[in-house]
Formats: structure tokens, C-alpha cells, sequence
């Protein structure tokens, strides 16, 4: 099976969109975990690529395995998903769907375990009344899309939502693992002329600051990025990046039920932890597999650094996108991560 139109499709010499030859698609095809009707464990799904119908396997997936969950299912909006094909429908009758699916589904997470669920302005309403009917509703992160097209008669939408839910008061957030270090635009000092809260380097000051349910840091993947696929509603790598550190250990499980391109595995196994996912299309599994493989010889991210994110653009300014922390010493900067109570929140 092929993602259509990726094999004949023609690109310009520089274009680094990750893509599959005849051969690749063959090799990954055998790798593929294939659901086969009977209950299945953590041992049996952990860093798999699981190829099926999401809703063949719900009722066989391990109970209270997963730490983290990360949904992001077709919004409500018309769209064709390589061998698949979305309809749009009224808010309420997205909402039924969610919820015909999500409870099962919420099985598979610890009692500790936390779920980020996707959305955009014509699905978040649904999204929202069905989380909050059996988690408990912790934050909406609004993240900006830089690409978009313009409207005549309506504003650009160049936004989307992301709802972090928890099963209860006990979870993981790392809120040190996931600062963002910004240009200081007022660098205040002391009666000494030394910086107040901020850092000076040979580039500028800097500040570390704590991170915002506003995300304007991030960056669409696009044709000249290595991490680019052909999938139409591709995530960022950094932007799983920021929810796999806030909200997971290294070793923990992060499992994600439309694993699409295999973004949330790619980061995950980057990043120290367990991944799990379950995908419908052939096409987009061999995909995955390959970005796995890749893992091998590049554990980058873009935009994140020596254990730090960076402002979109601005990571050459901190000295280079080379500089990138090894696995070994990001597993060092949870050391002392604890599970935490939702006060405050």
C-alpha cells in the first residue's frame, strides 16, 4: 500500500520531505504489528506500530499501561487522510463521536497518567464537554500555526487547541523541563549592574521563563525540514517535545491512538521513553517506522536544545542547532521529577 500521490509526486531538488522507496515500504511493511482479534499486554505493544482500525482494537488494549496520552483525531472538518476520508458534521454529532470511543479508550491510562487532546476552534467545544464528563479538565494550551491561508470574509485561522486533562490529582509535570528561554526585551539589573532574573551571554540577555498555555514558538513542518512527511496534519516535533517532558518520566509509556506519521513515537523514543501507537493506514505506519529507524543516527529536535526550548528562529543566536543535549544527560534532568497534586492549577 502507498501513500498516494508521494511516489510520482514531483519536488524540488533541496526538498527534504521524508519519503519511502518501493523497497522501504516492503521492509517496514513485515515490521508492522498487526492486531489479530485476542487481549493484548503492555510487553506486547510496547514501541510498536500498531496497524488497525483504532476502533477494531479498543477493547483488547492493556488496562492502566500508559502514562501519557496524546489524542489527536480527525478534527471536525472534511478531510482525506491518504486511504481515508473525514466528513464534517453538527458539533453535537461530533461530540457523540468522541464519546462513543474516548471512555474505552481512557482504560489503557494509569490512574496517574495525564491526556493532551487535539482540536481547532470547530471541534474544541465538543472536545471539552467530553473531557471534562470523565477527567479532570486542567488547562486548554492554544498553539500558533505560522502557515494558513488567508480569509476574504473571516479571520485567518492560524490557531489550534490542545486539552491537558488528568485522571486524578496525582500526576507528572516537569515544569523545569520545558522553559522556554526568550531574548530579554527589558534587561532590569540590580544596585550592582547585575541581572535581575535573566543571564547574559555573547548573543544578548536571556531569561528563562516559566511555560504559557500560549504557544508561539513553534513551527509547522515544512518541505526544507527533515522531520516533513506527507501526512496532511502533521505535529511538530517540538511541539510533542514539550508535552512528553511536562508530562512524562523516561521509561514511562506514551501512547497514542492516531499515531498518523509517528510524530508522538519518533519524540518519545528520542526523549527516553516507551511509545505505543495505533494507525489505520500502511502507508503512514512504514512512515513511522522509518523516522524510527532514523532515531539511530539523530536524536535532534528542533528548536530544543541543552535541555531548553528556544524561541521559533532564534536557536542559531544560542549558538547553533548542532548543540543538541545526549539522551544520557536529558535522562539526568529527571532525575528528581516527581508526581504532583493538581493544587494551583
Amino acid at each position: 500500500m502507498e501513500i498516494p500521490s508521494c511516489r510520482d509526486k514531483k519536488r524540488a531538488p533541496r526538498n527534504r520531505t521524508l519519503t519511502l522507496t518501493a523497497h522501504e515500504r516492503n521492509s517496514y511493511r513485515v515490521r508492522l504489528e498487526k492486531f489479530e482479534g485476542r487481549q493484548l499486554h503492555r510487553s506486547g505493544i510496547e514501541n510498536k506500530v500498531i496497524n488497525s482500525d483504532l476502533f477494531r482494537i479498543l477493547d483488547y488494549l492493556p488496562a492502566s499501561s500508559a502514562d501519557l496520552l496524546f489524542i489527536d483525531p480527525p478534527y471536525n472538518l472534511t478531510k482525506s487522510f491518504s486511504t481515508t476520508l473525514f466528513r464534517a458534521r453538527p458539533v453535537s454529532e461530533y461530540q457523540a463521536w468522541v464519546e462513543s470511543w474516548l471512555p474505552t479508550l481512557l482504560k489503557i491510562l494509569k490512574p496517574t497518567g495525564s491526556v493532551y487532546f487535539c482540536g481547532d476552534w470547530r471541534s474544541s467545544a465538543a472536545i471539552h464537554l467530553v473531557l471534562d464528563k470523565h477527567l479532570m479538565v486542567r488547562n486548554r494550551i492554544t498553539w500558533e500555526r505560522e502557515k494558513g491561508r488567508g480569509a476574504k470574509t473571516n479571520w485567518k485561522n492560524c490557531s489550534e487547541d490542545i486539552w491537558f486533562a488528568t485522571k486524578s490529582d496525582r500526576f507528572t509535570f516537569n515544569i523545569d523541563a520545558v522553559k522556554l528561554r526568550r531574548r530579554v526585551i527589558a534587561p532590569y539589573t540590580d544596585q550592582n549592574g547585575n541581572p535581575k532574573d535573566w543571564q547574559k551571554s555573547e548573543t544578548g540577555g536571556y531569561r528563562l521563563t516559566h511555560p504559557s498555555n500560549l504557544w508561539t514558538d513553534l513551527t509547522i513542518p515544512f518541505w526544507s525540514m527533515p522531520e516533513n512527511t506527507d501526512h496532511p496534519t502533521q505535529k511538530p516535533e517540538k511541539l510533542l517535545a514539550k508535552i512528553i517532558l511536562a508530562s512524562s518520566k523516561p521509561g514511562d509509556l506514551v501512547f497514542d491512538p492516531f499515531l498518523g506519521s509517528g510524530t508522538t513515537a519518533v519524540v518519545a523514543k528520542k526523549l527516553g521513553r516507551r511509545y505505543a501507537g495505533v494507525e489505520i493506514d500502511e502507508g503512514y505506519c512504514c512512515v513511522a517506522q522509518k523516522r524510527l529507524q532514523l532515531t539511530l543516527n539523530d536524536r535532534g529536535i528542533q528548536g530544543y536544545a541543552d535541555g531548553v526550548f528556544h524561541d521559533r528562529n532564534s536557536l542559531h543566536m544560542a549558538g547553533g542547532p548542532g548543540r543538541r543535549r545526549p539522551l544520557e544527560n536529558v535522562r539526568t534532568l529527571f532525575s528528581d521529577s516527581m508526581e504532583v497534586t493538581g493544587e494551583g492549577w
